[in-house]
């Protein structure tokens, strides 16, 4: 369902609770090569209040030396692990004349974590759309426009929600205002994950 005539689109309630479940298990079957840490700003060196992780043949990262993309984890120094294909299924659905992504993000909101707005532009080809899935509490985001201080709207963004930037929207600053406790049962110290799936390279 396209949502604004830039290119964004919002699938609500997208996937089943069974489709849920089994991304989460996915998810969880490779933290353990591929543990969640705490990200710090490239500038300030301050910690983000998400944690995250990565999976493909790139992880986003984000520390003193700036946001990249790297091919290994930064603790264990180990590659990656591959994209459940549970994950890689809701693009290839939605997104069927798009190159496979090469990196998905997760990231890992605690009932007090935010995602100041930003924009992804550390990709080389701003073209191929950005994918993202809702799993856990809902959260309120806030897309803008393409350049800072322009006017913005909130979504709430519940489990199973699948939101798709492409499009002028591709390069939209967006962001996490905050999440809504208790709102959901799939994850049980509740939170909320999100994953995105970009093609970086």
């Amino acid at each position: 369902m396209q949502i604004r005539p830039d290119g964004t689109e919002l699938y609500t309630g997208y996937l089943s609770t069974e489709e849920q479940t089994e991304i989460l298990e996915a998810i969880r079957s490779r933290t353990e090569k591929a543990p969640l840490y705490t990200p710090t700003m490239p500038r300030t060196g301050k910690s983000m209040s998400v944690r995250m992780t990565n999976f493909g043949r790139v992880g986003w990262m984000s520390d003193s030396k700036g946001y990249r993309y790297e091919p290994t984890h930064p603790v264990s120094a180990e590659p990656w692990p591959d994209i459940p294909e549970c994950i890689m299924n809701v693009w290839r659905v939605l997104l069927p004349n798009q190159p496979d992504p090469d990196a998905c993000l997760v990231n890992y909101y605690a009932h007090d974590a935010k995602m100041g707005l930003h924009q992804d532009r550390d990709e080389q080809d701003f073209s191929v759309p950005v994918l993202s899935i809702s799993l856990g509490d809902t959260a309120l985001f806030r897309l803008g426009q393409t350049k800072r201080g322009g006017k913005t709207q909130s979504f709430r963004l519940s489990s199973g929600d699948v939101m798709v930037l492409k499009g002028a929207d591709r390069l939209a600053y967006h962001g996490i205002d905050r999440l809504y406790p208790g709102t959901s049962s799939l994850l049980k110290q509740g939170g909320r994950i999100n994953i995105t799936l970009r093609k970086a390279l």
